[in-house]
C-alpha cells in the first residue's frame, strides 16, 4: 500500500480513484496529476514502481494544498467569515445552509431531519405527565 501526502491508498484500486482518498483531490485533479505524471490512470496501485509513485509525491507536494494544510485553510476562512459577521459568517454560526436561499425546508439538509411538529411533540408530554 502506498504512503502519498500522509494517506495510505488502498492498493487494490485503480491510481486515479485511489488518489481522491486524500482530501482536496477528486476526479478531475487527480486525472490532471496522473497526466503531468505520465502514469496510465487504470493501472493498480499495487503495481507502481517505486519511481512511479515518489513522482506523484512530488507532484501532490509541490503544487497542490492537500489534507491538514487545506483543512486548516478552510476552517480559518469559515473562522474569518464568523469573526466579520457577514451573512455567510452568521448563517455557519447558526448552523443553517449558507449557498441556497431560503426555502420552507431548508434546515433539513444542513440540521438534519427534526419532526418539529406539535403533535410530536404533545405525545412525549403526555408521556410524561403519567
Amino acid at each position: 500500500m502506498a504512503r502519498i501526502a500522509g494517506v495510505t491508498i488502498p492498493a487494490e484500486k485503480q491510481v486515479w480513484i485511489a488518489l481522491t482518498y486524500i482530501y482536496g483531490i477528486g476526479e478531475t485533479t487527480s486525472r490532471t496529476i496522473l497526466a503531468a505524471a505520465n502514469i496510465e490512470p487504470t493501472t493498480r496501485v499495487k503495481n507502481l514502481t517505486e519511481a512511479e509513485e515518489q513522482k506523484l509525491r512530488e507532484i501532490i507536494d509541490n503544487n497542490y494544498t492537500v489534507e491538514g494544510d487545506l483543512q486548516r485553510l478552510v476552517a480559518n476562512n469559515i473562522k474569518r467569515l464568523k469573526d466579520i459577521n457577514n451573512y455567510k459568517g452568521m448563517r455557519h454560526k447558526s448552523g443553517v445552509a449558507c449557498k441556497r436561499s431560503a426555502h420552507t425546508n431548508e434546515c433539513t439538509n444542513s440540521k438534519g431531519s427534526r419532526n418539529r411538529r406539535w403533535w410530536s411533540t404533545a405525545k412525549s408530554s403526555k408521556q410524561d405527565l403519567i
